[in-house]
């Protein structure tokens, strides 16, 4: 029946229902990543990008900026990347991330596609990340190095970052992450799995893997 006014009134109005808590990060958009790899890019620190990224989550993308989709890497192990670099222009990346090896980065930093991605993403804030010889070879070249960086500590590679350079394994520097080599290489994506979820959830991942996190 309907209710009548006068009688209403006074009467405690129902409470509205509670605000639901915010949603835990896995029940999340899942977050996308992107990893360029060329010829002659260096196999330890690919494979560590993607497999940390897959465990905390993210849907990780490996693109061949080579123009085919196997890719010989540095030594001589070979990866077929999920699609070709022009398949990844108009999408949004959560990350975009680079492995090292020479001369791999030479070629990801020949990449005109990937260099137009690189400066897109990083002019929105968005998380990029490098490690070896790239730092240096394509943050270097297109701009792209943050105040505090580091990389593979070549005399060639350290004269470019010059004063920027951070005595770390990793180094995150707002959107920009940085490391230096194969053996620091889970720690590296690591620091990559705390900028985007949280430093708990790189702890965690750590501790399965039987590693650490950087500082």
């Amino acid at each position: 029946s309907a209710r009548h006014p006068l009688r209403d009134r006074g009467r405690p109005r129902p409470r509205p229902p509670p605000r639901p808590p915010p949603r835990p990060v896995d029940a999340m958009a899942t977050l996308k990543v992107l990893v360029p790899i060329a010829e002659n890019s260096e196999e330890i620190e690919t494979a560590c990008i993607t497999d940390t990224l897959v465990r905390a989550g993210a849907a990780v993308t490996v693109a061949s900026v080579t123009g085919t989709e196997q890719v010989k890497m540095s030594r001589g192990l070979k990866i077929v990347a999920d699609c070709l670099i022009d398949a990844c222009v108009g999408q949004e990346w959560d990350a975009i991330v680079l492995p090292g090896g020479m001369p791999g980065a030479e070629h990801l930093r020949d990449s005109k596609v990937l260099e137009e991605l690189l400066k897109k993403q990083s002019g929105e804030q968005k998380v990029i990340g490098a490690m070896c010889a790239s730092p240096a070879v394509v943050f270097g070249t297109h701009g792209l190095l943050p105040s505090k960086a580091v990389c593979y500590p070549a005399p060639k590679f350290l004269e470019i970052l010059g004063d920027r350079l951070a005595d770390a394994p990793a180094v995150a520097d707002g959107h920009v992450i940085t490391g230096t080599g194969p053996g620091t290489s889970l720690q590296f994506a690591l620091k990559i799995v705390e900028k985007l979820y949280c430093k708990d959830k790189a702890e965690e991942l750590a501790k399965a893997m039987l590693t650490t996190t950087a500082p």
